[in-house]
């Protein structure tokens, strides 16, 4: 049944020239009034409070600054032994730091694990792997789901703006028995507790559904519509660098007829951020 919704374009093409109108069964505007409500609950933008930094003191002879988080970009500068820096991010095992002169630059995490916290005491940093999860800037990610009864499979990129705000391209290929669709989304994403191990997140986006059918069925002709989406989910760090992620949307789609379409999809897979 479910696939059989699926196939709007093709529903249309029919040789009997009966025409369908498209619904799902799940009311799409539950999930439309779940994502404004967290929109209206959850705050837009980080704190404005100054942010304290982690003070820590070189115990090496030197910590070598890189320009960038990589042990390609170049070393422009030395920090030398029993002179202090501040840690201001850490991306995956790199760490931004501020030496006393102001000058600013990369850090491997081999050299930060030998400086000191305290006097005789070597830096751990199994609690900044978590609060690094928060201040993430980028992630992307591979899903699989459920299209509507179809098969899914979406790539996912992101850029987090805030803590509490992300935007996100995705692109999705759904297969069922008579149409392959490709389904690309441009969406806002708002997490209310982004410091949470497990953290929710509501979204709001557009996109474009591009219906193709496949060769068996030679009577329906493609299909391309403008979509809007909302969905609900939440996001578990695991360790280091990676994710487990998992969502529910709903969709409408604007068809050129006015039979307007609604699509259930649900996903979830493994993530990871840098």
């Amino acid at each position: 049944m479910r696939n059989r919704q699926l196939e709007l374009a093709t529903a249309k093409n029919c040789k009997h020239g009966q025409k369908l109108v498209y619904k799902s069964a799940y009311n799409g505007w539950q999930l439309f009034c779940l994502a404004l409500l967290g929109w209206l609950w959850a705050p837009p933008y980080a704190s404005a409070e100054e942010e304290v930094y982690l003070r820590l003191q070189v115990a090496e002879p030197y910590v070598e600054l890189h320009t960038g988080p990589g042990r390609g970009f170049p070393v422009y500068h030395v920090i030398g032994r029993h002179d202090w820096i501040e840690i201001i991010k850490r991306r995956t095992d790199w760490f931004r730091v501020r030496a006393k002169d102001n000058k600013e630059g990369w850090v491997f995490i081999d050299q930060i694990e030998l400086t000191l916290a305290t006097p005789g005491q070597q830096t751990k940093f199994a609690i900044i792997q978590q609060q690094d999860f928060a201040q993430r800037r980028f992630e992307s990610g591979v899903l699989v789901g459920d299209f509507e009864g179809a098969s899914l499979i979406t790539l996912y990129s992101g850029y987090h703006f805030t803590k509490n705000l992300s935007v996100e391209l995705g692109i999705s290929q759904a297969s069922a028995t008579f149409t392959n669709s490709i389904l690309v989304n441009l969406n806002l994403v708002s997490k209310p507790f982004p410091a949470w191990r497990v953290s929710p997140f509501f979204t709001l986006g557009m996109g474009h559904l591009k219906n193709k059918p496949r060769a068996t069925f030679l009577l329906a002709d493609e299909t391309s519509d403008v979509t809007a989406n909302a969905g609900i989910g939440a996001q578990a760090y695991l360790t280091r660098r990676f994710v487990f992620r998992g969502d529910v949307k709903q969709y409408i789609s604007f068809t050129s007829d006015e039979d307007n379409g609604e699509f259930l999809e649900w996903k979830f897979g493994f993530s990871f951020f840098f």
